[in-house]
């Protein structure tokens, strides 16, 4: 009888603590670590790593398969980018609890806030569930290649206790905020990792209306963070425009100090936010030196819209005569693209913004013709482009207008060309501030908003593009591996209370990666229609994991899934049971 279940021979080890790397062997068992180091005997199965990095599977807390991980068990993209562990149900949007007469309404929340085809939920969702702690137990059923946690999320709790009275500027009587806060303290106890809420008007359902958390008041919200007080764990997690008449540090300090849990936020250099990034975290610290215990939530590169003809967004969507073809079938549409008639005649036309809400004019204006600001996307794309290298300067260097070398760039590949717009965290036009913030305890990688944004983004991959760009490539400057790791695993591991993974030692999950970091680079972007009733998602993939590992199961072996499905559902904090009894 082997001695273990398997070992993973002669890697060079970084274990997620931030400790210097090392040589070493990994020896598994029961889905735990057993020993690092120089481990001897036999195992089921031994994988030869030599020459590559070993580190703890990734933790990604800023996700939005709330849908999708209730029938799909690979859970892509994230699965392919060497993430073990998400943590979805954020910036207020989910699909529990809810009433029967809420599912359509809940359903138009997620696809106006994160781009998920309606069709899709509808279609793949069986909604046998109604309050929190039965979509818990729905989720439990499903095994997966990754292990999901979840938040209770503001939109359907409000939805939930308002019904017909949820629209935007609803007041909830006192009544309604003592139940808001029972549903989320059942559905804490039960399992889920916190609570979330959105207050930007970046974030609107289905019928251009902002989401529930957008009007609430600081009482609401303080009175939900003590219901998470009461059950003793949580994590209060919000996405927010930050004006300053809100004062949502003051009331975010407020809710630290009196429950003792942790709040933390989506941190970013935004067009929507009247605090500039830099006072944000000014703000953040004056209320942790005060006792509270706020975390900024960062993006590893400039947050975008991915744009192409079969995408969610182009520059071209406003243009008169895309909208009389917007509906025909995708070879019908290309055959009028590459018309040169019809490329004239849309070319010469003015975009029509009547309809384009007020509050988000700036940016349409930007996506409709702000060729300074949108890059194209090669083969080789450096995710953090130069001003030379935008569609503006490429045209002038052809002779052509930038509306003109657009249309002609979307149209190459056979019509699946792609212009990429950083909106979020690119107003410099580098990634030179996320430096000094990839050093702080304060804050922790995030946001890749893994599964949402199917038509316009796909940021599940930034574990691959933080060892590719910020550990190995970047030009203007790099960030330490075993720094890069930590903050990747263990870091976001803590902050949530899943002191279970995150580091390489024994007693903790045998969740791990074996990576080539010579061949370690991002896929090109494609857009698939396999979600249910053929709805669309931008994918991408990675080279250079050689295997990703599950609870001791190998579920990934150089990108392909081998079907395993170790994962399932995190109820609650994990706390260190594991490690004492294995000490």
């Amino acid at each position: 009888m082997p001695a273990y279940d398997l070992i993973i021979r002669n890697g060079t080890i970084v274990d997620g603590t931030g400790q210097d790397r090392f040589a070493g062997d990994i020896a598994i068992k029961d889905g735990l670590i057993a020993q690092v180091g120089e481990v001897g005997g036999d195992a089921a199965e031994e994988i030869d790593a030599g020459g590559h990095l070993v580190t703890p599977g990734f933790v990604d807390i800023h996700t939005h398969y709330d849908g999708q991980a209730t029938w799909d068990q690979e859970l892509a993209p994230s699965s392919w980018h060497g993430v073990t562990t998400v943590v979805m149900g954020n910036c207020g949007v989910g699909f529990a609890p809810a009433k029967r007469d809420k599912h359509e309404w809940l359903i138009g929340l997620m696809e106006g806030v994160e781009d998920i085809p309606g069709t899709a939920l509808a279609e793949g969702m069986k909604w046998d569930w109604e309050t929190f702690p039965e979509y818990l137990d729905a989720l439990e059923k499903l095994p997966r290649a990754v292990d999901v946690g979840t938040h209770v999320p503001h939109g359907s709790v409000r939805a939930y206790v308002l019904g017909d009275r949820e629209r935007p500027g609803a007041v909830p009587t006192e009544k309604d905020i003592e139940e808001m806060g029972r549903i989320v303290e059942e559905g804490v106890r039960a399992g889920a990792l916190g609570f979330s809420t959105s207050r930007t008007v970046l974030h609107r359902d289905i019928d251009g209306e902002v989401v529930p958390g957008t009007t609430a008041t600081a009482e609401e919200l303080v009175a939900i963070g003590r219901a998470m007080g009461r059950a003793g764990h949580g994590v209060f997690e919000m996405a927010s425009d930050m004006m300053r008449e809100w004062d949502e540090f003051g009331w975010m300090g407020k809710m630290s100090r009196e429950t003792g849990l942790p709040v933390t936020f989506a941190a970013l250099q935004s067009i929507a936010k009247e605090l500039p990034l830099d006072e944000q975290i000014a703000s953040m610290r004056a209320e942790n030196d005060n006792g509270a215990n706020i975390v900024a939530q960062i993006a590893l590169r400039g947050n975008g819209i991915v744009m192409a003809w079969q995408g969610t967004v182009h520059p071209f969507r406003l243009k008169p005569s895309w909208k009389e073809i917007e509906d025909l079938p995708w070879e019908e549409q290309k055959a009028k693209l590459f018309d040169p008639e019809f490329k004239a005649r849309i070319l010469a036309e003015q975009h029509d913004f009547s309809e384009v809400n007020q509050d988000i004019m700036g940016l349409i204006m930007v996506v409709c013709g702000g060729w300074n600001m949108q890059f194209e996307m090669d083969p080789d794309f450096n995710y953090e482009p130069t001003a030379q290298e935008s569609i503006l300067e490429r045209a002038k260097a052809v002779g052509m207008s930038g509306d003109e070398y657009a249309y002609d760039l979307l149209c190459s590949d056979d019509g699946k060309g792609f212009i990429y717009l950083p909106i979020l965290n690119y107003a410099d036009g580098n990634l030179d501030f996320l430096m000094d913030l990839q050093q702080s305890d304060d804050t922790v990688n995030s946001l890749s908003d893994g599964g949402a944004h199917c038509g316009t983004i796909c940021d599940a991959a930034s574990p691959t593009f933080m060892l590719q760009h910020w550990v190995r490539d970047r030009a203007r400057g790099t960030i330490g591996l075993e720094n890069a790791v930590k903050r990747q695993c263990s870091d976001t591991a803590r902050l949530y209370g899943l002191e279970d993974r995150g580091i390489l030692a024994p007693g903790y999950l045998a969740d791990l990666n074996i990576i080539d970091m010579d061949r370690i680079r991002l896929g090109k972007p494609w857009l698939a229609f396999d979600l249910p009733a053929g709805g669309k998602r931008l994918l991408q993939k990675a080279d250079g994991y050689i295997a990703t590992i599950k609870n001791g199961k190998v579920t990934f072996r150089e990108g392909k899934w081998t079907g395993e499905t170790p994962g399932g559902l995190i109820r609650g904090p994990q706390r260190a049971e594991l490690l004492e009894a294995a000490e």
